[in-house]
């Protein structure tokens, strides 16, 4: 999207490493899941005692809890990054949960997604669920056995209680998520292969749909609470997840390069040379340039230190993002037509300000070409893709978008080039680009 314009839940990661701390090895894996959300960060771990430590805190992973982790021990925890589709940007509502079950250890509990419904008192859709499972007096796994399949809504989640990971995931299998064995011993699981990779563990296999895992010193054990039509989101290849990361045994790199590749067959233009808008957009780029046979160039700059707009809570915010973290290389576009690639537009409002940055830097012609179909539907399962006007492409053709944006033209890459370049073993959801919605439920509130 150009410059972010969406947002996801959030990243999870759950270590057991026997005879070595967890603590590092979070940190470590919630660093690379960065992406995946930038309100709030925490971890919570067992030393083996009968209470778990958890430290929470606001922004980035470094400033959050970077500063609150000496003299934590225990080699069992989990970690989470939260951008809030449910309840509200506060301390309050960052993970992981903590509870307590009646006659048992504490257990912690963190989730990447949106739980559409959870029977239960108020609060967020994660406490909701803690509560659940607070009130069954079996083990944890057991507990979330019993409980899940009454709960709707998209989610990978990480838990620990007893000295025992669980790891566990809808259904439809919305939401990633991966499992890998440490070296030296002991297991990971994480929303993204990238946070394995950077704890030197060895991809195992994903988490399957409707599938409970257990992970602890005797090894794992694994069964199911339900399965129906796999549903993997199709905006983790689009945008979310990082390039070096696997997604359903499709590397998203090769995902986006192929995207990227099929739009200059699409959508074919004459240019000087094709753009990204950095950074999720930079290989479809690529793959737009060598089908093409048009030069690529880097004719916008990206400030690193700004944060990914579309983890900014408000639209303000998030227009501010964009001045500061863009800025064009006039020497690259000046005088010359350009082809501006970016992953999805969805709000459009950044859109208009790239544009607009191009021109200004003496760009001649300026076409936009988008990796990904129009979005046109909101999104029920975890990314911030509402009902209403927010959706700029969903009473207007392309033709209308161009003008919208200010561009000589604009196209959007078809639905079937995407499915085809993320073809993997599950089925995909693409509601907000097709309004074919995996559950009875979302098709009928998506209707306005």
């Amino acid at each position: 999207m150009i410059s972010g314009e969406a947002g996801e839940e959030c990243g999870v990661i759950g270590v057991l490493a026997p005879g070595r701390p967890a603590v590092p090895m979070l940190l470590d894996g919630l660093f690379t899941l960065q992406h995946r959300g930038q309100e709030s960060a925490g971890l919570a771990v067992w030393d083996g005692g009968d209470d778990i430590a958890t430290r929470l805190g606001m922004g980035l992973v470094g400033d959050a809890i970077g500063g609150q982790v000496d003299g934590l021990g225990g080699s069992l925890g989990i970690g989470h990054v939260r951008y809030s589709t449910s309840g509200a940007s506060s301390l309050a509502n960052a993970q992981p949960i903590r509870g307590r079950r009646r006659g048992r250890t504490p257990f912690a509990i963190a989730h990447n997604g949106n739980l559409t419904w959870v029977p239960g008192p108020g609060g967020t859709d994660t406490r909701r669920l803690a509560t659940l499972l607070a009130g069954v007096h079996r083990p944890l796994g057991a507990a979330m056995a019993d409980t899940l399949p009454l709960v709707s809504g998209a989610y990978s989640l990480v838990a620990m209680a007893d000295g025992t990971l669980y790891a566990a995931r809808d259904s439809y299998g919305f939401r990633p998520l991966s499992m890998g064995v440490l070296e030296g011993g002991g297991w990971v699981v994480a929303s993204e292969t990238a946070a394995l990779d950077a704890l030197g563990a060895e991809f195992v296999r994903d988490v399957e749909p409707g599938e409970i895992v257990e992970f602890d010193v005797r090894g794992t054990r694994s069964y199911r609470f339900g399965g129906g039509r796999s549903a993997l989101c199709v905006f983790e290849h689009v945008y979310f997840a990082r390039p070096d990361s696997v997604i359903d045994k499709r590397p998203v790199y090769e995902v986006r390069r192929d995207c990227g590749a099929a739009l200059a067959r699409e959508a074919p233009v004459e240019a000087d040379l094709v753009m990204p808008v950095p950074d999720t957009a930079r290989i479809a780029a690529l793959g737009y340039a060598e089908e093409s046979g048009i030069r690529y160039a880097e004719g916008l700059v990206r400030n690193i230190y700004v944060s990914r707009t579309f983890i900014q809570p408000s639209q303000a915010q998030r227009q501010g993002g964009v001045r500061l973290k863009l800025r064009p290389v006039e020497h690259v576009v000046a005088g010359r037509s350009v082809v501006v690639v970016d992953d999805s537009i969805v709000r459009a409002t950044s859109a208009r300000q790239v544009v607009a940055l191009l021109r200004s830097a003496g760009a001649t012609r300026v076409h936009v070409r988008v990796a990904s179909p129009a979005v046109r539907w909101p999104c029920f399962f975890g990314v911030d893709i509402r009902v209403g006007d927010d959706l700029a492409a969903r009473h207007r053709t392309a033709e209308e978008m161009g003008r919208l944006v200010g561009a000589d033209s604009l196209a959007y890459l078809s639905a079937d080039a995407l499915v085809s370049a993320a073809r993997g073993s599950m089925d995909l959801c693409t509601a907000c680009f097709t309004g074919d919605y995996p559950t009875a439920d979302s098709r009928r509130e998506a209707t306005w």
